[in-house]
């Protein structure tokens, strides 16, 4: 590694903020299975794929380095909310 790669270096950072994103995507997901069974009365069976994208919710967050998770996590948190506001809009 040359210096200055560090943790933003080559196409590192864009990696992880795309493991970020698609476990936001996950997450938003998962939640909103439960939501429909809880909230609007859909079928228990939606708590299976509500479930299962959750836990690849928490599977995606490990292929983040450690050295970039923090940093990065609170990019992700950002890229939630932003997410969350696209989905109640539509």
């Amino acid at each position: 590694m040359y210096a200055g790669a560090g943790i933003h270096g080559g196409g590192q950072g864009v990696l992880n903020y795309f493991w970020f994103f698609l476990a936001a995507v996950f997450e938003i997901a998962g939640c909103y299975g439960f939501y429909l069974w809880l909230r609007l009365g859909k079928s228990a069976w939606w708590v299976v794929p509500a479930l299962a994208s959750l836990t690849c919710f928490a599977l995606l967050l490990t292929r983040v380095e450690a050295a970039y998770a923090g940093r990065a996590y609170a990019a992700y948190g950002g890229i939630y909310i932003i997410a969350s506001l696209v989905w109640l809009a539509v």
